[in-house]
């Protein structure tokens, strides 16, 4: 419920419109213009409020201060933070400008933890290159993605978004990577998934092939030959170690 929430906002982000509301209440719904709702909604409200005036990138910073790893951070703050406040969007008690508000947050959470990891082994347990693909916007999934695996000692290099089908083989063979991951948020992107693995085994390119997003399963990745399917971030690092023996 509330990673799709998410998806619809990252694809739309002036068109999500709450539920049990017409798109005007989307429209036109300014912060805070709601009456304040009872319970639960309106404490998790006072969160996210808290969350814009505070001093957040301070507070991430702090935990990295003291002692909490990248990936603590990740796991069981912000990425367990991101669901709740999905899942509060889809249940009718947060808005719309609390959601773009925690998709932010989040963004900046994944930007300081992985300037934190920067130089931090000295040898990278691989090299990854990763990106959303051609004809897809979506890109928090891919942050988190990016986030878990540098916190586990890989070394990625983030393509972005809407990246064409060469280009994920080009930068492979410039960064001398080992893994390509490809994110899909669309079904009708899917198929530039099966693009770039198609020109590897064509090419008789040795990388190997992580696919995921939410329209992806594993029936899509045997379908198109994928090396794994990652389900979420955790499971990528686990399937990437598979990969490469780690």
């Amino acid at each position: 419920m509330g990673a799709d929430a998410l998806i619809r906002l990252e694809a739309h982000p002036r068109s999500v419109e709450k539920p049990g509301r017409g798109p005007s209440a989307a429209r036109h719904l300014g912060p805070y213009d709601h009456q304040p709702a009872m319970g639960r909604g309106r404490r998790k409200r006072t969160t996210v409020r808290r969350a814009r005036d505070g001093p957040i990138r301070e507070r991430r910073v702090v935990a990295l201060a003291a002692g909490l790893t990248p990936a603590d951070i990740m796991a069981n703050g912000f990425v367990k933070g991101i669901q709740e406040v999905g899942e509060l969007f889809e249940s009718g008690e947060l808005f719309l400008p609390e959601l773009m508000m925690s998709a932010d947050a989040m963004a900046g959470a994944t930007a300081v933890t992985n300037a934190a990891l920067e130089g931090a082994a000295a040898e990278a347990k691989g090299r990854i290159v990763l990106g959303t693909v051609q004809g897809d916007v979506h890109d928090i999934g891919k942050a988190i993605v990016i986030a878990y695996l540098k916190a586990n000692g890989y070394e990625v290099t983030d393509l972005g978004r809407d990246v064409p089908a060469d280009v994920f083989i080009s930068r492979a063979k410039e960064e001398h990577a080992e893994v390509i991951g490809m994110s899909a948020l669309l079904t009708t992107t899917m198929e530039e998934q099966r693009k770039v693995i198609r020109t590897i085994k064509d090419e008789g390119l040795p990388y190997k092939t992580v696919v995921g997003g939410a329209p992806c399963t594993q029936r899509w990745a045997d379908q198109i030959g994928a090396d794994a399917y990652a389900e979420d971030a955790s499971d990528g690092v686990k399937k990437i170690d598979a990969l490469l023996g780690k």
